[in-house]
C-alpha cells in the first residue's frame, strides 16, 4: 500500500469506549504510531477532539458498526472549525487482518487503510437533515 496522507486516525468505537490510533510521518517512511483509549461520554470525546486538534489530525476514519458511531460523529464533526474530513465506512468493505482480533489492531488496520486512501465513506447526511430525522 502507498501512503497518501502524513497524519491519519482511526478509531475502533464502543459503547462505552473509543481506541484511537493516529498514525503520523512523512509518506513513504514508517509512520509513528500513538494509540490511546478515550470514553464515549461528552466529556471523553470532547478530549479526543481537543487530542486530535493538537495533532493536526484532520483526517479521520471510523467502522459504522451499530450506532455507536453517531456521537463521535457528531463531537468530530466541528473539529478544526468543520473542516475536518470524517469517514465512517461500512465494516464489511474492511477486509481485517488475519489473526488475534484487538481493539487496538482494528484501530491501528482503519488508520493504515485510511493513511493509503482505500476507505471510502458511507453516505451522512447534513446536520440538519440528521436532527430532522
Amino acid at each position: 500500500m502507498q501512503d497518501i496522507l502524513e497524519i491519519c486516525c482511526g478509531l475502533d468505537v464502543h459503547k462505552d469506549n473509543v481506541v484511537a490510533c493516529l498514525l503520523k510521518g512523512n509518506v513513504g517512511e514508517e509512520p509513528t504510531k500513538i494509540i490511546r483509549t478515550f470514553s464515549t461520554l461528552l466529556a471523553g470525546l470532547e478530549e479526543l477532539k481537543a487530542w486530535l486538534e493538537a495533532e493536526n489530525c484532520r483526517h479521520v476514519a471510523m467502522e459504522s458498526t451499530g450506532v455507536y458511531w453517531q456521537p463521535v460523529y457528531n463531537v468530530l464533526e466541528e473539529a478544526f472549525d468543520g473542516s475536518i474530513v470524517l469517514i465512517v465506512a461500512n465494516a464489511r468493505h474492511m477486509k481485517n487482518v488475519p489473526g488475534k482480533k484487538t481493539d487496538m489492531k482494528d484501530a491501528e488496520w482503519i488508520a493504515t487503510l485510511l493513511r493509503a486512501g482505500l476507505l471510502e465513506g458511507s453516505f451522512i447526511p447534513s446536520k440538519p437533515i440528521r436532527e430532522l430525522r
